[in-house]
């Protein structure tokens, strides 16, 4: 575990605040972090998270003068207790909402049970859940996929979906050619639903979840 970063970025009176989880490259962040300089959009990143150090999704943080911080689970004796410090992490910035981008790890009680946690995946789940969504369209014979942002429960992309949207697959495409469609419109859903649900909050009734 490391401690947040030391840089600060101002936040805009009035805005909703959002800790932002990344695993990767952070393309889906970097739409965030895009988004939230804008005053209007009433969002503010408090912090970037992530389960391993050196990747790119902290280097665009720290290009935009987020802190950061890196939690991994080797660090730990079991992922109880990675679960738990990363909670304690996220909780230092007390944020509205908590937003999974391409993070690969699943969460457990300890963060579920303190934030409210929203994670895209590309594929319409309940269909195609887990890490290989496009590849697993692909091989089905699915004409149309997509992506969906959705709370985050305790299982592997089985939480109340809030938001989706459809995206064809071409008689051609090739697993590339295709996500890199979904990811288009991914970035446009997550930007749409991570500023309504942080600023108005999300409710969730039978397992629809709605923003009010």
């Amino acid at each position: 575990m490391t401690a947040p970063d030391a840089a600060t970025a101002a936040p805009a009176p009035g805005s909703a605040g959002i800790v932002v989880l990344v695993s990767g490259s952070g393309t889906n962040l970097q739409a965030l972090i895009d988004a939230a300089a804008d005053p209007a959009y009433g969002v503010r990143i408090l912090a970037v998270g992530a389960d391993r150090a050196g990747i790119t999704g902290l280097h665009r943080a720290a290009a935009a003068g987020i802190p950061t911080f890196v939690c991994r689970v080797q660090d730990y004796p079991d992922r109880g207790a990675w679960d738990a410090a990363l909670a304690d992490l996220i909780g230092v910035h007390e944020p509205a909402l908590v937003v999974s981008a391409g993070f690969m790890k699943i969460l457990g009680p300890a963060v579920l049970g303190r934030f409210t946690v929203v994670n895209t995946h590309p594929a319409l789940l309940p269909a195609f859940p887990g890490a290989h969504a496009v590849r697993d369209a692909i091989a089905y014979g699915a004409k149309v996929t997509g992506c969906t942002v959705h709370v985050v429960d305790a299982g592997v992309d089985t939480g109340p979906v809030i938001a989706q949207t459809a995206v064809e697959v071409r008689d051609d495409d090739t697993e590339e050619s295709l996500h890199e469609r979904i990811k288009t419109v991914e970035r446009h859903l997550l930007v749409d639903v991570v500023g309504r649900a942080a600023r108005e909050g999300v409710t969730v009734t039978d397992r629809k979840a709605t923003i009010p």
